[in-house]
C-alpha cells in the first residue's frame, strides 16, 4: 500500500485529495490529510465582512464536508517533518505519520508582529486588519460607528494574499462611506512598498487611475519601519511619516512554522519548488502546492486551484516512472471590487502581464478583462457558490487551467 499524505486542508490540499481519491485505486493507496482546524474559511470573503456584505457564516463551513469518503482527516498540529525518514510528527499524542510522497499545502498567514509598534494597546482599537476572519470581523463592528477622519491602508510588505484585496477594501471603504453619507468626512490613503497601484505595470497603471477617480491618494515606496500607535502615524526606513485616525494594516504573509522547523523553507518560510512542476528542489517525493510553494506568481486562490490542476495530471505520470509533462504557467485571474456594484477581471501568468480582452469565451465573455462592468461584480459574488459546490470538490471548471491568449487584445 503506497502513502500519499497531505499537510493542510486549505483550497490546494482539499482539491487534490478530491482528485486523487478518484483517481487513484483504493486498493492500492492510503490517503491521509492534516489539518489543525475543523473548519475551511473562505479567505476572499474576509474582504465583505467589514462593510457588512457578507457575515462569518457565509465564509465558514466544517472542514469534513469537503474530504471525501476514502481519505483519512487527521485534526492535529503539525510539529514537524522529517524528509530524510519520510514521516511527519503530529502534536496530538506525538504521533509519527510515514508517507511515500508527501503533498505540503499548509498556507501562509499574515505576521502582524513583524511591524515594530503595530500589535498593543491600539489593536483592534485604532489599528485593524481583514486578512484574518477574527479581525474582519473587529473592523466591520469599528466602521459601524466610527465617525470619520484619516483612513490609512498600509501594505508592509510582500508576499501578501491576493495583491488586489488592499486596492479591493478601499474601493469598497468609497462605496461604504458614500452609502452612509460621510465620504466628505473621510480621507482614504494607501500607503504601498510597490511603486504603484499594483505589481503589473498595465494593470498598475489602470488601477492607480481609478484611485485617483475615487480621491484615494497613494504613497508609493513606503517601506514601513514602525508604527508609533501613540501618536497615531506610521513610519518609513527614510523617516517619512503618515498620520492616521485609523489604520488598517495588510503585514507580510509567511509560511506555516513548521516549514522554518523542519528546514524546507526559504526566509519567508514558503518552500522552494520547480515553478513549473511544484516539486521540492530538494526532495523527490515532496511537492509543495498554494500559498505554501515559493513560486513568483500570486499567492490566491486561482492560482492554488490551477496548481492542484496541473499537479493531478503530472502525479498520476510521476508515480509510474514517467516524465512529468504538464507546466504550471504561473495562471492566475482575479476579480476586483471596484465599489458601486461594478468590478474588473484581470488574467495572467509568470510571462504575460493583464491584458484587455473577453473571458473565458474568445470574443463573448461575459466577462470583461481591465474593464470596469457590472457583471465582473456579480462574477466574484456568484464565486462563492462555486467555490463551496465545485471548486472545493475537484469538479470540472469551465475554464482553462493554463492562460490563454484567445480573446486577449494585444
Amino acid at each position: 500500500m503506497k502513502r500519499l499524505l497531505v499537510l493542510g486542508a486549505g483550497t490546494a490540499g482539499t482539491i487534490v485529495v478530491n482528485k486523487l481519491r478518484r483517481a487513484l485505486d483504493p486498493e492500492e493507496w492510503d490517503i491521509t490529510i492534516v489539518d489543525q482546524s475543523e473548519v475551511h474559511h473562505y479567505q476572499p470573503g474576509y474582504l465583505f465582512i467589514p462593510f457588512g456584505i457578507y457575515t462569518r457564516n457565509d465564509v465558514v463551513k466544517p472542514r469534513r464536508d469537503y474530504i471525501p469518503p476514502g481519505v483519512n482527516m487527521i485534526l492535529s498540529r503539525i510539529e514537524a517533518i522529517e524528509p530524510d525518514r519520510n514521516r511527519v510528527r503530529l502534536e496530538k499524542d506525538n504521533r509519527y505519520l510515514s508517507y511515500d510522497f508527501l503533498v505540503i499545502a499548509t498556507g501562509s498567514q499574515p505576521r502582524y508582529e513583524e511591524v515594530p509598534g503595530l500589535i498593543g494597546p491600539e489593536w483592534r482599537k485604532s489599528i485593524h486588519e481583514f486578512y484574518t476572519l477574527e479581525g474582519a470581523v473587529a473592523l466591520a463592528r469599528h466602521l459601524r460607528s466610527w465617525e470619520g477622519g484619516h483612513l490609512v491602508l498600509n501594505i508592509s510588505e510582500l508576499p501578501i494574499k491576493c495583491p488586489v484585496a488592499p486596492l479591493e477594501f478601499l474601493f469598497l471603504a468609497d462605496w461604504y462611506f458614500h452609502g452612509q453619507g460621510k465620504r466628505s468626512r473621510v480621507e482614504l490613503t494607501l500607503a504601498t512598498p510597490l511603486p504603484g497601484a499594483f505589481t503589473k505595470p498595465r494593470a498598475s497603471q489602470l488601477l492607480g487611475n481609478l484611485l485617483a477617480e475615487k480621491n484615494i491618494h497613494v504613497v508609493p515606496e513606503f517601506a514601513i519601519e514602525s508604527v508609533d500607535a501613540e501618536a497615531r502615524k506610521i513610519i518609513s526606513y527614510d523617516g517619512q511619516e503618515i498620520s492616521y485616525d485609523l489604520l488598517v494594516s495588510v503585514a507580510i504573509h509567511m509560511g506555516d512554522d513548521v516549514i522554518a522547523r523542519s528546514g524546507l523553507g526559504n526566509d519567508t518560510n514558503h518552500v522552494p519548488v520547480d515553478k513549473h512542476t511544484l516539486l521540492s528542489t530538494q526532495y523527490p517525493n515532496i511537492f509543495a502546492l498554494g500559498d505554501a510553494a515559493d513560486v513568483p506568481t500570486s499567492k490566491a486562490g486561482s492560482v492554488a486551484h490551477f496548481q492542484a490542476e496541473i499537479f493531478t495530471e503530472n502525479f498520476l505520470r510521476y508515480i509510474d516512472g514517467l516524465e512529468m509533462t504538464a507546466r504550471f504557467d504561473g495562471h492566475a485571474n482575479c476579480y476586483i471590487e471596484s465599489g458601486f456594484g461594478k468590478g474588473f477581471l484581470i488574467d495572467f501568468n509568470y510571462d504575460v502581464e493583464p491584458l484587455p480582452g473577453r473571458y473565458p469565451l474568445p470574443g463573448l465573455g461575459p466577462f470583461s478583462l481591465l474593464q470596469e462592468s457590472p457583471i465582473n461584480h456579480w462574477g466574484k459574488m456568484m464565486f462563492r457558490w462555486m467555490y463551496w459546490n465545485l471548486l472545493l470538490k475537484g469538479k470540472e471548471l469551465p475554464i482553462t487551467t493554463h492562460m490563454s491568449m484567445a480573446g486577449k487584445w494585444q
